[in-house]
């Protein structure tokens, strides 16, 4: 019966968009390396001992010549299969990741915000690495050992079919009983260090992407101590796997001393047989030997495919949870091509109706407001009372708890409002391209329009191509207040008429900030125009702020609106 970590596998491999070809390609390559190395071997051992007879030479050349292109042919087609099989896994890889991503993206916004940078990058880096590997180093060692595996034993049968029956028992016991066994066994192993890993990406990315933060709390040793902990709780896992493939693979060379043994017995035996040559006795000898070279890689092949199983588990419980079941691998393309949701840039109101917030269950305040068109609110409270949460249940990001959030009377608000979060990803690719991520029709004049308006036209006049300028390494090629500046352009391009911006002056000077907010906040359409709301999470308002109205959140979970 077919576990759910195999069906996983099986299911998964819609998302690598493999083509049967490409596999018989890199398959029939692995079999003609192995079947030159097996012939290779039969052959040496007919020539070595035809030899020893001291025959003419010529009686040998045609031999010889065999062994040379056996070998050539051995090596070409081992390196012709690298090449095959590491194109295939990388190519199909690179297609799940892709497809996940997708099915992520047509999932609930609400789960995907939830999830953790380093968990997300476990499941689409190492976990996506491990189900490609479920080919290069699961599937095909396997189909290439049955092959080659089958033909030796028929050589055998020609020669003697007693050994032929030994060696097809030893061929069982290595290359399937020890990695069946070494992959059963290592099931808890491979589990816990899927888990190491994970909770090691959590720590590194915490301790690299909030760095400035940590340092600034004076928590930095603690992190870092826990990124230690982390890696040794990875090293020790992989230990203890190591050590399981190890006692699998043990049982590769005792299956080879029993079947070299079970050989010379037999050939002992068959001494008084007239037909047993020195010839035959050498191939029933040295056989063997290239025989289980096919078999030593199918334990950790094993391992692999149980490591393959368990992480497509993890990668298609993403998925599922997303609320992308019902989206199959064949359609992810056709999502991938569709539009973008239709942005509705008239005017409107936004109205919170008892509505309660927030990442879990937690008592409280609920919030009721009404956002006109074009009235600027402000959010302020300490970190941690739920700012950014309920910028995100206003975008429609996050399910409320309670309560509802409309746009002029409908619940559907993903059309009508933009969430721009403080921590929003620069790519590495041209400014301008940078920004048409919030509108991809935007032009040249527009761009330079809002750099402008945020106060970024002296750095694009001193770029070497202006807009055009890639940025390298993305939000490493600027500075802190650049990129919060940038991202706030993002923000004047979007045709949402509900905007939600979170910690739109971070990193910036406190002179500058405060500039910054009273522009947000201003209807005179130096930033915003007038018949956009614009609601702005922020830890303190300036002076003379002109927000209409205040929204304050405490850690006791009140709520007061101030007008």
């Amino acid at each position: 019966m077919p576990r759910p970590t195999d069906r996983s596998l099986w299911r998964i491999f819609g998302y690598l968009g493999v083509k049967p070809r490409p596999v018989l390609a890199a398959l029939l390559l692995g079999v003609g390396g192995s079947l030159s190395a097996l012939g290779l071997a039969a052959l040496s051992a007919w020539l070595i001992t035809r030899a020893w007879q001291m025959p003419p030479i010529l009686y040998l050349s045609v031999a010889i010549t065999a062994v040379r292109a056996l070998g050539i042919s051995r090596g070409v087609f081992r390196y012709l299969e690298r090449l095959a099989t590491h194109d295939l896994a990388l190519r199909a890889m690179s297609s799940a990741r892709s497809r996940v991503f997708i099915a992520l993206a047509a999932g609930r916004p609400s789960y995907s915000v939830r999830l953790g940078r380093g968990d997300l990058l476990t499941r689409t880096g190492a976990d996506i690495d491990d189900v490609g590997n479920a080919l290069i180093r699961g599937a095909i060692p396997i189909g290439i050992a049955v092959v080659t595996d089958i033909a030796a034993i028929v050589i055998m049968a020609v020669v003697s079919v007693p050994a032929a029956i030994v060696l097809a028992g030893a061929l069982l016991v290595s290359g399937v009983a020890a990695p069946v066994l070494a992959a059963r066994g290592a099931s808890d192993v491979v589990e816990s260090g899927a888990r190491a890993r994970a909770e090691l990406a959590e720590s590194v990315t915490l301790a690299l992407w909030h760095a400035d933060e940590l340092a600034v709390a004076r928590r930095r040793p603690q992190v870092l101590t826990a990124v230690a902990e982390s890696e040794r709780a990875a090293r020790t896992a992989a230990d203890r796997g190591m050590r399981l493939q190890s006692l699998g693979s043990a049982a590769m060379p005792l299956a080879v001393g029993v079947s070299l043994i079970a050989a010379c017995v037999i050939g002992i035996g068959l001494a008084g047989d007239p037909t047993l040559t020195p010839m035959t006795l050498g191939v029933l000898i040295l056989l063997p030997l290239s025989a289980f070279e096919s078999t030593a890689p199918l334990t950790e092949a094993g391992l692999q495919l149980e490591r393959s199983g368990q992480a497509a588990s993890r990668v298609l419980t993403l998925i599922d949870d997303a609320g992308s079941t019902g989206l199959a691998a064949k359609d992810v393309d056709d999502f991938a091509n569709a539009d973008d949701v239709a942005v509705d840039d008239r005017p409107t109101t936004l109205t919170c109706r008892d509505l309660w917030w927030g990442w879990s269950a937690s008592a409280g305040d609920a919030l009721n407001l009404v956002v006109e068109p074009g009235e600027r609110v402000a959010v302020v409270g300490r970190s941690g009372v739920g700012k950014t949460a309920l910028l995100l249940t206003l975008a429609g990001l996050l399910n409320p708890r309670g309560g509802s959030v409309t746009v002029d009377g409908r619940g559907e608000v993903a059309s009508s409002t933009c969430y721009f979060a403080d921590d929003a990803h620069i790519f590495s690719t041209s400014v301008a391209e940078n920004l048409r991520v919030a509108c991809g029709d935007a032009t040249d004049g527009e761009i330079v329009a809002a750099l402008a308006s945020v106060g970024l036209a002296g750095w694009v006049d001193g770029l070497p191509e202006g807009v055009d300028t890639v940025l390298s390494g993305g939000a490493a090629a600027l500075s802190g207040g650049q990129r919060r500046r940038l991202l706030l352009a993002r923000a004047l391009l979007h045709r949402a008429p509900v905007v939600l911006l979170d910690e739109p002056t971070e990193h910036l000077d406190p002179v500058d900030a405060d500039a910054v907010l009273r522009d947000i906040f201003s209807r005179d359409g130096s930033l915003f125009d007038s018949g956009r709301s614009v609601v702005v999470v922020t830890h303190q308002l300036p002076n003379g702020h002109g927000a209409d109205r205040i929204i304050e959140l405490a850690e006791s979970g009140s709520v007061r609106v101030v007008e």
